[in-house]
């Protein structure tokens, strides 16, 4: 296992995408938690090429901040079996935890970074929560997706994968989403969950009557 970092350095932030393993959930609504994983650490080059508590795993430096990057690998059910562990071995209080993930909530393409919250009845995030013993202080990255259509089943909607239009405007807001994680690094979460939902929020008017 990874050697734990060097006091020396200021703390670490941990950010934890969460999704389904394996080729067929690759570009399904449910997974846009390892997508923005993916594109920070391509953003940055930073090799997820590391198995850690259970996770698909990277770490790199952002200026002098050193950032922990995690897929978890156990299906989004089970994510905290493998989040919890991280954040106990790094010793990192859990206001340096980001845990991205997809939100129904928001329109398709809109994000939202907020301190703390509950669950909202995501079972990835029941999971992070149960793991963290029921403690709900720490960040998320929310990614909108959408709403189902009509009458269609919220579970078969999370496991299918986005339409051109949808993905056109999932690619735009990780690329949103990367300017966010970095301004966090060098702002902190108040200042910059400020600017970037404010951002957000002009996006948010413009798409949530929007048909994707």
């Amino acid at each position: 296992m990874l050697n734990r970092l060097s006091r020396a350095c200021p703390l670490p932030w941990l950010f934890v995408g969460l999704g389904n393993p394996g080729n067929k959930y690759i570009g399904t609504r449910h997974n846009v938690g390892f997508e923005m994983i993916d594109a920070f650490a391509q953003s940055q080059r930073i090799p997820m090429n590391t198995v850690n508590c259970k996770a698909i795993f990277g770490q790199g430096l952002i200026g002098e901040v050193p950032v922990l990057l995690a897929k978890p690998q156990t299906y989004m059910n089970l994510s905290g079996e493998s989040s919890g562990p991280l954040a106990a071995y790094y010793k990192l209080p859990l206001n340096r935890v980001v845990v991205f993930h997809d939100d129904m909530d928001l329109p398709c393409g809109v994000l939202r970074l907020q301190d703390k919250g509950g669950h909202g009845s995501h079972n990835g995030l029941k999971s992070v929560i149960y793991h963290f013993r029921g403690n709900r202080e720490f960040a998320r990255l929310r990614i909108g997706i959408g709403r189902p259509p009509g009458q269609m089943d919220p579970k078969a909607f999370l496991l299918q994968k986005f339409n051109a239009t949808a993905h056109q405007r999932i690619d735009a807001a990780l690329q949103e989403g990367v300017g966010g994680l970095k301004l966090l690094i060098s702002e902190g979460l108040t200042e910059s969950a400020r600017c970037f939902n404010k951002e957000q929020k002009y996006k948010y008017l413009k798409l949530q009557t929007v048909p994707t």
